[in-house]
């Protein structure tokens, strides 16, 4: 009978064996065959070959490790095996085993390998996890991110990490949920976790994001009671920026003047910080006082972000002179730009419609060698997008995605707000579902832009599908949101609709940024 070497790999040599044997054979109990990685089947030959017996040809399949081992009486002489005549396809091996009173003392390898297997599978499960976890923070999926983390903290091997709550916390706060960080940070001090200046700073960074002044300052008191927890530059830097955001510049001056008898110096960000503030708020003589303290000063030297910060202030209220002659100011300090001062100058004559010098800056970029970022091509396509040129914001995305730059959220919202411009509404679907397929996150400007989108096709009942879709998916509604649909219900006489949305926006701001 002839064993092809698929049949023996499959089914294994001893199984070959008693088919082939007699029942004298079969009743041979002493024989036995080991077949620990024994295996080792050569190629089957494709021409004739010498093995043949009665004209049969043998294949020549070479086994590695089997072992044929017999059994010992109880006396110390060895009796020798009978002589047995191999059958075609069968073919003895001689292994350690397969010696006489030989005695193993090694774990049975089987065993081993089901242990192996094991550690190996819970390894992998808790690298996979930890992968997916850092993904979901990584996309800002805080849900996902959330259950991911509790299923984390379910196993037995789980450890509570500093870092994994420190991610945590800084994601919930980018992402609008403040509530939910102060409730993991509860759970942080359950779990034994001792808090950290670092830990407490990203809670109240979570606060400040979302304009809960009133909490952060509340945590900044309980930081002060704490001895291993005293505030530094960092916390009264992240609490200043909510401060001048919300233009409350009576509480900067305050934290200034705390600042002082802690004596913590602000550093060149805390002053950035502020001198951006005073420019958004139009006191210009108040930014150049900072400015100018900053030039004097030996610790915090005027950098390439005061340079931007500044620029940034009058290109956004258009003030192209302004930020030109600012531009010359810092080069005269010795400050050089970077691809973020470009972007910015590229923002700023994309906006004013000034397309030769925002073609000049962008080759003078190239030739610098400063690399066009996912910003220099978000610029070029809402500038594109405001005039409702589709034709030359859609070859400018195509550009993008042809030098594997990533969009973002910012794109998106352009393609949509530059399709619904030109009247394209069937594209703003379709960019809003090539949005989910790159998996942008879904947040309060992606939503707006769609919201805005169905206002201009003068469809009523789609943008309120979108903003029930909006909390459902736990997306904060924001000033920009209520403005948006309330005019388009003004616009059609709908006040009942408008009331609506007045008192639910009135209970948001009462409340405070929540999860739905």
């Amino acid at each position: 009978m002839v064993i092809s070497q698929t049949m023996c790999m499959r089914i294994g040599f001893s199984s070959v064996l008693l088919a082939n044997s007699s029942p004298q054979q079969m009743g041979m109990a002493s024989i036995s065959f080991s077949f620990s990685s024994s295996l080792l089947p050569s190629p089957l030959p494709h021409g004739k070959t010498n093995n043949t017996k009665h004209g049969t040809q043998v294949p020549n399949i070479k086994v590695v490790n089997c072992s044929l081992t017999t059994k010992t009486n109880s006396s110390s002489s060895v009796i020798a095996p009978k002589k047995r005549i191999w059958k075609e396809g069968e073919y003895p091996g001689i292994s350690e085993t397969s010696i006489p009173g030989y005695r193993s003392k090694r774990t049975p390898i089987k065993n081993v390998k089901k242990k192996l297997d094991r550690k190996a599978k819970a390894k992998a499960w808790v690298n996979t996890v930890a992968e997916t976890l850092s993904d979901h923070v990584l996309k800002k999926q805080w849900i996902q991110a959330l259950e991911v983390f509790g299923m984390l903290k379910e196993q037995p091997f789980y450890q509570p990490k500093e870092g994994t709550y420190m991610k945590l916390l800084v994601l919930l706060g980018k992402c609008g949920q403040p509530r939910h960080a102060h409730q993991l940070f509860d759970e942080m001090m359950e779990e034994g976790i001792e808090p950290t200046p670092e830990l407490y700073t990203a809670l109240l960074a979570a606060y400040c994001r979302n304009n809960l002044i009133d909490e952060a300052f509340a945590t900044l008191k309980q930081m002060k009671t704490l001895p291993n927890c005293q505030p530094d530059v960092f916390t009264y830097s992240t609490l200043i920026k909510a401060c001048v955001d919300a233009l409350r510049f009576e509480l900067v001056e305050s934290l200034y003047e705390d600042m002082n008898e802690r004596s913590i110096t602000p550093n060149t960000v805390t002053q950035n910080i502020v001198l951006s503030g005073y420019g958004k708020a139009g006191m210009y003589d108040q930014m150049e006082r900072v400015l100018l303290g900053m030039l004097e000063s030996t610790t915090c030297k005027p950098d390439v972000w005061t340079m931007n910060n500044i620029l940034s202030v009058f290109a956004n209220k258009g003030q192209v002179d302004m930020m030109e002659r600012w531009y010359e100011k810092f080069r005269n300090f010795g400050v050089e730009p970077e691809t973020r001062t470009f972007n910015i100058l590229i923002g700023a004559y994309g906006k004013r419609r000034m397309y030769d010098k925002m073609s000049s800056v962008m080759e003078y970029m190239r030739k610098l060698q400063f690399p066009w970022t996912s910003s220099t091509y978000n610029n070029v396509i809402e500038a594109f997008a405001d005039m409702g040129d589709a034709k030359h914001m859609e070859y400018t995305f195509e550009q993008m995605r042809a030098e594997r730059m990533k969009p973002d959220t910012k794109t998106f919202c352009c393609l949509i707000n530059g399709y619904a411009n030109a009247g394209l509404f069937h594209k703003v679907i379709s960019s809003v579902r090539l949005a989910a397929k790159l998996e942008i996150p879904e947040n309060t400007l992606l939503y707006n832009a769609v919201i805005s989108a169905c206002v201009k096709a003068d469809d009523l009942m789609e943008m309120e599908r979108v903003y029930k879709r909006m909390k459902e998916k736990h997306c904060q509604p924001d000033s920009r949101t209520f403005s948006i649909m309330m005019e388009a219900y003004a616009k059609e006489g709908m006040n009942d609709k408008v009331y609506d949305l007045e008192q639910e926006k009135l209970q948001i701001l009462a409340d405070g940024p929540k999860s739905y």
